[in-house]
């Protein structure tokens, strides 16, 4: 059974039990942390970006990959009708501690049966697909869990400035995948994650990719550091 890293995280702050912060590695040879109480934040804390996508939420919400449930909880509140899913069974533990109604622990891909009018995915939500390729198969999926005025709302990151020379030029010649395919692990209390896949994806390829799966795309927000908000909406 995989550790659950972000779970058992998520839980020892909820119980106040916080030590330390989630340490990640990539792909990039970057060592990073997540802080723990990030994850807590109410709406007044949170970035523009996360405010203004839960300001575009409508109708019935899935807040995918929910983490510890503080957009559903700012949903939940202001009177939406909002499921939280998360695979991890921790964070889902934390976000009905926290007092989100309904949730689902789950991997979206195996997720069926309801229809709703917003699909959430923040703080580079979308990169739960992995690849560039598995990103069509996550939106044919996503089509039939939308009602047929239903959104998209997602925000990610065009991780090309990591690739910057000296000269100010993006060199990703020895990249030999899409650019935006990162490989992580996740370490806590001395336990670490099983390799997994994070894509960060540039609004261009978004755009397209998304028309060929039958939505329409569009930049509702675009950051100060090559992090964008889009809004993906089925073609009429």
């Amino acid at each position: 059974m995989a550790i659950d890293i972000i779970g058992s995280a998520l839980l020892d702050f909820q119980k106040g039990n916080y030590s330390e912060d989630i340490v990640t590695k990539s792909s990039l040879d970057e060592e990073d942390f997540i802080p723990i109480s990030h994850l807590f934040r109410n709406f007044e804390e949170m970035p523009k970006i996360e405010q203004l996508a839960l300001q575009q939420c409508k109708g019935k919400v899935l807040d995918i990959g929910c983490g510890a449930g503080s957009h559903s909880l700012h949903l939940q509140n202001n009177g939406f009708d909002v499921t939280a899913l998360d695979i991890s069974p921790g964070a889902i533990s934390v976000s009905t501690l926290r007092g989100v109604h309904k949730t689902t622990c789950a991997d979206i891909m195996n997720f069926s049966g309801e229809n709703y009018d917003t699909l959430l995915l923040l703080m580079n939500g979308i990169g739960i697909v992995g690849k560039l390729a598995y990103l069509s198969t996550f939106l044919q999926h996503a089509i039939k869990l939308l009602t047929p005025n239903g959104c998209i709302i997602l925000d990610s990151s065009d991780i090309i400035y990591m690739y910057e020379t000296e000269n100010g030029y993006y060199d990703i010649s020895d990249v030999e995948n899409y650019y935006g395919e990162v490989e992580f692990t996740m370490t806590y209390k001395n336990k670490e994650s099983t390799p997994f896949n994070w894509l960060y994806i540039d609004f261009d390829n978004l755009k397209s990719i998304a028309f060929d799966n039958g939505f329409e795309c569009e930049m509702l927000f675009k950051g100060s550091h090559f992090d964008y908000l889009a809004k993906l909406y089925p073609l009429t």
